[in-house]
């Protein structure tokens, strides 16, 4: 199954079964922050679809959000907790040594940024599969992770669902919205 054929399945499982979406979009922002997982899923496309689909339909906004943001959120905590407790060993082993620059990287940002890594990792692609990992290993608090985990991953949510769900509402992405509609089977 190629990428189109995921994106494709998951908006039209989603519509079809519309009560399922804020469990789907939970997933999504879990994997999509999910040490190395979010590199494999194409959550962020997909949530943009969802979004849209919701949008079209009328149907409410804040179950999306609350949920990819609870997703999000979880994510990042889990993969603090494989940082905190495996330690430095955690990064020197696969997955992460498939990817030696990027937990180079990561760790980098984290030294530079400190906290607001957290909260910037969850909206650059090649770090927020990392982030959390290096803030467990370097021992940063969990009540600071947190502070900069929760309110990113909400933001993070947001920035990927309400652009597709408030498009939408607009008549000059109706033809936009109306083919992912055919391409999903409404």
């Amino acid at each position: 199954m190629d990428l189109s054929n995921i994106i494709e399945a998951t908006i039209s499982f989603t519509r079809e079964h519309e009560k399922w979406a804020p469990v789907i979009v939970f997933a999504l922002g879990l994997v999509e922050s999910l040490a190395l997982l979010s590199l494999l899923v194409p959550s962020t496309i997909i949530l943009l679809g969802i979004g849209g689909l919701f949008g079209a339909s009328g149907l409410p906004f804040w179950p999306l959000l609350v949920s990819g943001g609870i997703g999000a959120c979880v994510g990042y905590t889990l993969s603090f907790w494989v940082g905190r407790y495996f330690h430095e060993p955690i990064l020197k082993n696969w997955p992460f040594s498939r990817y030696p620059a990027m937990v180079e990287r990561s760790e980098r940002f984290f030294e530079r940024y400190g906290v607001f890594s957290v909260f910037l990792g969850h909206f650059f692609g090649p770090v927020r599969a990392v982030i959390p990992v290096v803030a467990g290993v370097a021992g940063m608090s969990e009540f600071r992770f947190q502070l900069a985990n929760i309110p990113s991953g909400f933001l993070w949510a947001f920035l990927v669902i309400a652009p597709g769900y408030f498009s939408t509402q607009s008549d000059q992405m109706k033809p936009f919205w109306d083919s992912v509609k055919s391409l999903a089977g409404s």
